[in-house]
């Protein structure tokens, strides 16, 4: 089930107190000699639920280098040489799902090279129907977050949720890692989190397309495994490549696997350059095929983006 709102948290993790922001240098666009870029892991909200948003990072995490609302973010990105974004939101109580997704819709109706997702919180009613609504608005697929939503990956309360979607054929980005971890979430990923839950989903739903962003963090080396194991996970590297989540990454495993992996800034939520994670990751793939894939047609292939500038 979902975990009660109330429910505090144990051990302190990685965010015990908020981090310092990393002051370096940004480029000026997306490097000539790379391949077409998606970033697969972008952040739109309503202004109101940015602020409410930045205020918690600020207060607990770490300070926003880019305060962009949604249309800045958009501008800020693809005016930069990103060629494709996918935007991802979430509801953290019952009731918001229905409004953000048409926010959501509107949004990336105005522009193309724009794929926007679903949100929904598991186990408030009506689940399944406002997965539907969103697909029906032309939503690519479903963005669950389970520090934020309070739930585990493989809780009764998620069964509509993954049924709805692996009959809609939609793939779903669950952030099921155990880390950035907080004492001011209001439940304890890591009672939550663990790479066994999410393994106990894929065999539930054996056609159930999954990306677990982050690497997975901090348990890199069992989502780097099952990777391999199964055919429908897939991975993303937001902040990882940046060394700000703690732990080791077995990146020649990973990057054994350029089909499964793809790019994700997580912008504007990010306390560095935008363009640090792109730098490093792509200096970490000198085979022009596993770079085109990692960088853009992973997150193309997952997510059905044929739109390209």
């Amino acid at each position: 089930m979902a975990y009660d709102a109330a429910m505090p948290t144990s051990t302190p993790g990685m965010l015990a107190a908020p981090l310092a922001g990393i002051d370096d240098a940004e480029l000026p666009g997306v490097p000539a000699d790379l391949p077409p870029v998606v970033d697969a892991h972008v952040h739109l909200f309503p202004d109101r639920v940015f602020d409410a948003l930045w205020r918690w990072f600020r207060a607990h995490a770490w300070p926003i280098r880019y305060p962009l609302y949604s249309a800045g973010v958009v501008d800020f990105l693809l005016s930069r040489g990103v060629d494709h974004l996918v935007a991802l939101h979430y509801a953290h109580k019952p009731g918001m799902a229905r409004t953000l997704n048409r926010y959501m819709a509107e949004t990336t109706a105005e522009n193309p090279r724009v794929t926007g997702l679903a949100t929904v919180l598991p186990g408030e009613p009506d689940a399944a129907d406002i997965l539907r609504e969103g697909f029906a608005l032309g939503l690519a697929g479903v963005k669950l977050h389970c520090h934020v939503q309070c739930f585990a990956p493989d809780a009764p309360d998620l069964d509509a949720v993954w049924r709805t979607c692996a009959d809609h054929d939609k793939p779903v980005v669950i952030h099921a890692g155990r880390e950035p971890k907080s004492p001011a979430y209001a439940c304890d990923p890591h009672a939550l989190c663990a790479a066994d839950a999410i393994e106990r989903v894929l065999q539930r739903y054996p056609t159930l397309r999954l990306c677990v962003p982050h690497l997975g963090a901090d348990e890199f080396a069992a989502y780097v495994s099952m990777m391999h194991r199964y055919d429908t996970l897939w991975l993303d590297t937001t902040m990882v490549v940046g060394e700000l989540l703690p732990g080791d990454v077995p990146w020649d495993d990973a990057l054994a696997r350029p089909e499964r992996l793809m790019y994700g800034s997580d912008f504007p939520n990010i306390p560095y350059a935008w363009s640090r994670e792109l730098e490093r990751l792509a200096a970490r793939l000198p085979d022009p095929a596993a770079r085109a894939a990692v960088l853009g047609g992973t997150a193309r292939a997952f997510f059905g983006i044929t739109q390209s500038s």
